[in-house]
């Protein structure tokens, strides 16, 4: 897989800033497939210069929704966290 279909998109939510700020940490949307060693080359090859310290993943399950009378689910997807060396910083935008 390619660094770009490894890595989806960063995460913007209140806990990944505060994970920014407090523990230089960066929330990811992963491809599925991806395992820790992927996800660890494709944000060293993306961002160059910055090295990977630590690789955190989880599976995040779709919940049930319902739409009138039809019931369906949200998709499934997976998310890394990826704490970064200290003085690596990356620049996502926020």
């Amino acid at each position: 897989m390619d660094s770009h279909e490894i890595i989806v998109r960063p995460l913007h939510t209140e806990k990944s800033v505060d994970d920014i700020r407090g523990a230089n940490t960066y929330h990811f949307e992963v491809d599925a497939r991806a395992t820790k060693t992927q996800i660890r080359h494709a944000v060293e090859e993306l961002f160059p210069g910055r090295r990977v310290a630590d690789v955190r993943t989880t599976n995040v399950k779709g919940k049930r929704r319902r739409v009138r009378w039809r019931v369906g689910t949200t998709r499934s997807w997976k998310k890394a966290i990826v704490r970064l060396r200290p003085g690596d910083t990356i620049d996502i935008g926020y």
